[in-house]
């Protein structure tokens, strides 16, 4: 079954946490890919911060789609990056990211969310 992993995080808890500390856990992340490498469906992607998102959302007086600088969703949190894998099911994925390096920090998540297979429709 394909999961999709949102790896997030707290960008004001990142603030305290120091350079040194961020590059030591960052190494551990490369190996946490390297172990579960023939599980990826693709090679996901690290997003830049928040600050360089535009977002294209519905008007609120139902004209055309207005574009917006920033992230659209008020949240606390951030997506950083995510991975499509595939595993047996929610069980391995669960076990997976459980064993995300960078859940060592507050406010880290990894969201785990099934991949909709219209081939079951």
């Amino acid at each position: 079954m394909k999961y999709v992993l949102m790896y997030t995080s707290r960008p004001d808890l990142d603030e305290a946490v120091p350079a040194e500390r961020q590059a030591e856990v960052y190494q551990q992340i490369f190996g946490w890919f390297e172990k579960y490498g023939a599980t990826f469906v693709d090679s996901g992607a690290e997003l830049q911060g928040a600050h360089t998102a535009t977002t294209v959302k519905a008007p609120a007086d139902g004209g055309g789609p207005v574009v917006v600088d920033g992230p659209f969703t008020e949240a606390k949190e951030m997506i950083g990056g995510f991975s499509i894998v595939d595993v047996p099911d929610l069980d391995a994925a669960l076990a997976m990211a459980r064993e995300w390096p960078a859940l060592v920090f507050p406010g880290v998540a990894v969201e785990i969310r099934p991949i909709v297979d219209h081939g079951e429709m």
